[in-house]
Formats: structure tokens, sequence, C-alpha cells
């Protein structure tokens, strides 16, 4: 393996690892903002981490090219459409969990079961 493969696994192997954070986020987490904080900021990461892998992989050819602009419209779209999410969600007044509150009993009226 040359030294430009072995950085090209890196990267997809990084990228791949933030998807499975952004995966482990949106399921965990519990409210829209954190969750959306979570897909965005790791989703975009790894997709580019992985994109820039495959770029690496393939050289300077029209292939590459196409990924690098996908990359950069990757960069630019995903982090201003969670933007507009999240204030779509501010816009409808939906409620962040609380500090102390437990996310389970989020939302709920005391005496609830």
């Amino acid at each position: 393996m040359t030294p430009l493969e072995i950085v090209a696994t890196v990267f997809v192997f990084v990228g791949t690892f933030f998807g499975l954070v952004a995966t482990v986020g949106i399921i965990r987490l519990p409210d829209l903002y954190s969750r959306l904080h979570a897909a965005s900021k790791s989703d975009t990461l790894g997709s580019v981490l992985s994109l820039a892998g495959l770029a690496i992989v393939l050289g300077i050819t029209t292939e590459s090219m196409k990924l690098v602009f996908l990359l950069v419209f990757l960069f630019v779209t995903s982090p201003t459409a969670a933007h507009a999410i999240a204030r779509a969600a501010k816009e409808e007044e939906v409620e962040p969990v609380g500090e102390g509150e437990a996310p389970w009993t989020a939302g709920t009226e005391e005496g609830e079961p």
C-alpha cells in the first residue's frame, strides 16, 4: 500500500466513524435541537472525509473533480439545512429539554405516568 492509499483509507474510516457517531447521536439525544446538532455536524464531517478519501484514491480525474464539487456542496448545504430546520422549530416554539430534567420525563406533567 502506498502512503497515499493509507491516507485515503484513514479518511474513509474516520468519515465512517463520524457517520456512526451521528447515528448514535440521533438515536440517543433527548430533543430536536441536540439531535439536529449531532446530525448536522457529525454527518457533514463524516461525508466530507469519506468523499475526500475517495477523491484521493481516484487521483486527478474527472470523477475526483465531481467528488470535490459534491464535497463542497455538502459542506455548504448541510449546515444551512440544519439551521433552517432549527429556525422553523424555534418559530413553532418547540421546547428543548430543560436543564436538570430527565429526557424520559420531558413534556409530562407531574403525577402523570
